[in-house]
């Protein structure tokens, strides 16, 4: 058996296609979707991913801007910073680059994003009503791992499906969205006891640990889907997931790769969580 690899990459650009008509759509309509991300200090993989959104964004049509902050910007100004851009109409998603420095309370800021505006679907607000299963912003990594699964007809419903991680980012929401398709959801982490016994009886495996390498097909039931949050940058530059994509093929039925598996879906989601929100659709 030699897995089906479910390419992130190309679903991105199908979907992103769509959006592209989507955007012009509102465009004639007097509704220019736009998205605002608020970077703090000069982090390089944070402005990676910034501009990486920023250029998402251009490709289907939604205009961007990048705020800018110095790290030793005070929690006040970055709270004043956020309360302009959500009195501002012309404003749709605002969306604030983490991590922050370590003076700034992560909760304080993602609290004070307006849920109407709040693209990366953190605002515990938002988080209440996907738990409740209403129509709201999900998280976009989540999001884009139910996307990568319903684009391969993979059934959810019914099938016992087992996190590995459990932050509020990934590990929980993709598990609540899991439920929410009615799948049977168990929640591994550090601290669980017969780990590859459990994930043996896993029809669908998320792995979201941040290790390289560490699930390999012994861990793997026949058959199985497994999706691999991981980004780990190895000693030669190289990207390898958390999935030891090689010997897990062997024995899965469906497979993300790392890079182009789960992280361009990501970026999607958030530029689809942008035009919903420009639509006005999270009430």
């Amino acid at each position: 058996m030699v897995a089906e690899v479910i390419n992130g990459k190309e679903l991105s650009m199908q979907l992103k296609l769509d959006m592209k008509k989507e955007v012009e759509y509102l465009k004639q309509q007097n509704i220019l979707p736009h998205l605002t991300v608020v970077l703090v200090g000069n982090n390089p993989a944070s402005r990676s991913y910034v501009n990486g959104k920023k250029r998402a964004s251009e490709e289907v049509g939604i205009s961007s801007e990048i705020v800018e902050l110095p790290d030793t910007v005070t929690e006040k100004e970055l709270l004043q910073t956020i309360e302009q851009l959500n009195s501002d109409n012309g404003v749709h998603g605002i969306l604030v680059q983490l991590p922050l420095p370590d003076h700034i309370n992560v909760e304080h800021i993602i609290e004070s994003i307006d849920p109407k505006k709040d693209v990366d679907g953190f605002h515990p607000y938002n988080i209440g009503k996907m738990m409740t299963g209403q129509d709201t912003f999900l998280p976009c990594t989540p999001y884009g791992i139910i996307t990568m699964l319903k684009s391969k007809n993979i059934t959810i419903e019914g099938k016992h499906a087992v996190v590995i991680g459990r932050s509020n980012i990934v590990g929980k929401p993709v598990g609540q969205l899991l439920l929410n398709e009615n799948a049977t959801v168990t929640y591994c982490h550090s601290k669980t006891n017969n780990l590859k016994e459990i994930t043996n009886t896993a029809d669908i495996l998320i792995v979201a640990v941040g290790r390289p390498n560490v699930i390999d097909k012994a861990y793997i039931k026949e058959g199985a889907v497994v999706i691999d949050v991981g980004i780990n940058r190895l000693e030669d530059g190289s990207l390898t997931g958390d999935v030891d994509f090689e010997s897990a093929s062997e024995q899965a039925n469906y497979i993300t790769p790392v890079p182009r598996g789960v992280g361009p879906m990501t970026i999607t989601m958030l530029l689809h969580n942008t035009i919903k929100a420009a639509k006005g659709l999270v009430k």
